[in-house]
């Protein structure tokens, strides 16, 4: 059975929450308020069984443990636990020397760090030329103890290195800063053009609209005098071929 379990819980793709949140029942968390109506000075050292003898399904487990935390606590400590891991309050990314490395640079970020990283980029280039001339340099004395030179070298420029790439990840936070106020700025230039366009095909298609107005405006006050006409033209000609039928009937 277990073997089946552990099985289905590889198969799931979103595990399972820890079984303990299941001890916060209704019941549970009633029993919670007795019990901390029913404590006082005289009885704050006896059980909760025997404080709550007369309830029922009253876990083995304290029912202390179903307490909200207390956030003062929290602050307090700087971190959290949550099933079981540990959270900070406050997100840091450690510096080279809390990492127990040797920094180079300030750890204050207010202060300028760039006359500091120049001097690095200067000495690496200084030690790299150092090493390439202890490379090619001839083999030391095989009865030596002492360390080759391309290895301090080596060591320098593995210190530099690191200090390098810190001092880029401290940086990493305002990188994104003015990524995302680029991104919004570039978003607010498209509004802003798309908004001029929007603008522009109104205004074309008010000009559209009212020419159309227009025609049809003329065609309505054209229509009624020319239909006029065809039934003056029509009732005058009929008057006078019935004028000549009587007059030649007459006759």
């Amino acid at each position: 059975m277990l073997e089946e379990d552990q099985e289905a819980e590889l198969r799931n793709p979103f595990p399972s929450p820890p079984s303990h949140y299941q001890n916060y029942s209704s019941h549970n968390l009633n029993l919670l308020s007795l019990l901390k109506e029913r404590q006082n000075e005289e009885n704050k050292y006896t059980s909760q069984q025997e404080l709550l003898k007369d309830q029922e399904d009253v876990p083995d487990w304290p029912l202390t443990q179903l307490e909200k935390p207390r956030v003062d606590w929290i602050v307090e400590d700087g971190s959290y636990t949550v099933f079981g891991d540990t959270w900070p309050i406050k997100e840091k990314i450690p510096s080279l020397g809390e990492e127990g490395g040797h920094q180079l640079y300030p750890d204050d970020p207010t202060i300028d760090r760039r006359p500091v990283l120049i001097s690095i980029l200067k000495s690496m280039l200084v030690t790299y030329s150092g090493l390439i001339k202890s490379l090619l340099a001839p083999p030391p004395n095989p009865y030596s103890t002492d360390p080759p030179e391309w290895v301090r070298h080596v060591e320098w420029l593995t210190i530099l290195s690191q200090n390098i790439m810190s001092a880029a990840n401290d940086l990493r936070p305002v990188q994104a800063r003015v990524n995302l106020e680029a991104m919004m700025e570039r978003q607010l230039e498209l509004r802003r053009q798309e908004t001029v366009e929007l603008k522009k095909k109104c205004s074309e298609l008010s000009q559209r609209l009212a020419k159309l107005k227009q025609a049809a405006a003329s065609q309505v006050e054209n229509k009624p005098s020319s239909s006029i006409n065809i039934n003056l033209q029509a009732t005058s000609s009929q008057v006078s071929i019935d004028d000549v039928r009587r007059w030649a009937e007459n006759a």
